[in-house]
C-alpha cells in the first residue's frame, strides 16, 4: 500500500511539472512571437512594398528615442517661425528627413506607418473592406481618453451617435452666455495684470488651456464648474504620469507593476471616475428640479 501511495504522489508531481513546463515553454514561444517573429516579419513585408523606416529593436524602440529627442528639443529655444515640426513632433521630422513622407517607425512591437500623400489618406480612409484600425495603447490610453479617439467600427459609430445631439446649433447656442462669461474673466485678468507702463508679458498657451476648461466646465456641470476644474487637473497630473510610465508601456503587464507612479494614475482614475459620477448626479438632480418646478 505505501508503494501504491508512493507510486500515485511521484505521478502527481510528474503531471504538475509537466503542465508547469508547459506552461512556460507556451509562455516563451509567445513572448518571442510577439517580441522578435511578429514584428520581424511586419518589418519584411513593409520593405518589400517600398517602403523605408527605423531597424526594429527588442526594448530599444523609437520610444526611448522619441522621449529622448522631446527632451532635446525643449532644452532649445524655440525660433520665431511656422516651422514648428522639428519642436513638437521631433522623431517625425528626423524620419521624414531621412526616409520620406510614407515612412514607419516603432511603438514596440507593432510599426507606425505615417503618410503624408493626400490621395493615399484618402484610399485608406476609404476602403470598405475592413476597418481602419488605430493604435491600441492599453489600459493608460483608455484612462486618459476613452471617447472617440480610441474606438474603432461600430463602437466608434455608437459614441459618435450618442454625441452628435450634443453639437446640435441650437445647443450649442444655449452655452454662448457660459462662453461670454469665461471669455470676460479672461479679458479682465488679462487687464488687471497689465503694468504701470501699459505692457506685460504672459505665457498665452496656459491662458488658453484654462479658457478651454472654464469653458467646458460651465457648459458640461453648469452652476458646478469648480468642481469641473477639479477634473481637468486630475486630468493633467494623470497625463504627466502617464508621460513618465511611456517607457514601459510596451511591456505586457506593466499596468500591473505595483510602482508608485502606477499607484497614483489609479487613484487618479477613481478619483476623477468618482467626481464625474457625483456632479452626473448633481447635474441629474438640477434637471429634475427644474421639471418639477416646471410641472407646478
Amino acid at each position: 500500500m505505501q508503494h501504491t501511495f508512493f507510486q500515485f504522489g511521484s505521478n502527481q508531481w510528474s503531471l504538475f511539472i509537466d503542465a508547469f513546463t508547459f506552461l512556460l515553454l507556451s509562455g516563451a514561444a509567445r513572448a518571442l512571437e510577439w517580441a522578435w517573429l511578429r514584428p520581424r516579419r511586419l518589418e519584411r513585408e513593409l520593405r518589400k512594398q517600398g517602403l523605408h523606416g527605423t531597424v526594429y529593436r527588442v526594448l530599444a524602440t523609437d520610444l526611448r528615442e522619441n522621449i529622448r529627442l522631446n527632451k532635446e528639443a525643449c532644452s532649445m529655444s524655440m525660433p520665431l517661425s511656422h516651422d514648428i515640426v522639428p519642436r513638437v513632433s521631433p522623431l517625425l521630422h528626423r524620419t521624414i528627413k531621412e526616409f520620406g513622407k510614407q515612412s514607419f517607425t516603432w511603438f514596440g512591437p507593432n510599426p507606425i506607418l505615417t503618410v503624408m500623400d493626400p490621395e493615399l489618406v484618402r484610399e485608406i480612409l476609404s476602403i470598405k473592406f475592413g476597418h481602419f484600425e488605430k493604435l491600441k495603447g492599453g489600459l493608460m490610453s483608455r484612462l486618459l481618453a476613452n471617447g472617440l479617439l480610441s474606438p474603432d467600427g461600430e463602437r466608434w459609430a455608437k459614441h459618435r451617435r450618442i454625441l452628435n445631439p450634443a453639437f446640435h446649433v441650437e445647443k450649442l447656442k444655449r452655452m454662448l452666455p457660459a462662453f461670454s462669461t469665461c471669455c470676460d474673466e479672461l479679458i479682465d485678468r488679462w487687464t488687471n495684470s497689465v503694468g504701470p507702463d501699459g505692457s506685460f508679458e504672459m505665457d498665452v498657451w496656459p491662458e488658453m488651456q484654462n479658457l478651454t476648461r472654464d469653458v467646458i466646465s460651465r457648459a458640461a456641470f453648469g452652476s458646478s464648474y469648480q468642481e469641473g476644474r477639479r477634473i481637468f487637473q486630475l486630468q493633467d497630473e494623470l497625463v504627466e504620469h502617464i508621460v513618465k510610465a511611456l517607457p514601459t508601456t510596451v511591456l505586457p503587464f506593466n499596468w500591473y507593476l505595483p510602482t508608485e507612479n502606477n499607484k497614483r494614475m489609479k487613484q487618479i482614475a477613481r478619483d476623477r471616475g468618482s467626481n464625474t459620477h457625483h456632479e452626473h448626479n448633481c447635474r441629474k438632480g438640477e434637471g429634475h428640479a427644474k421639471w418639477r418646478d416646471h410641472k407646478r
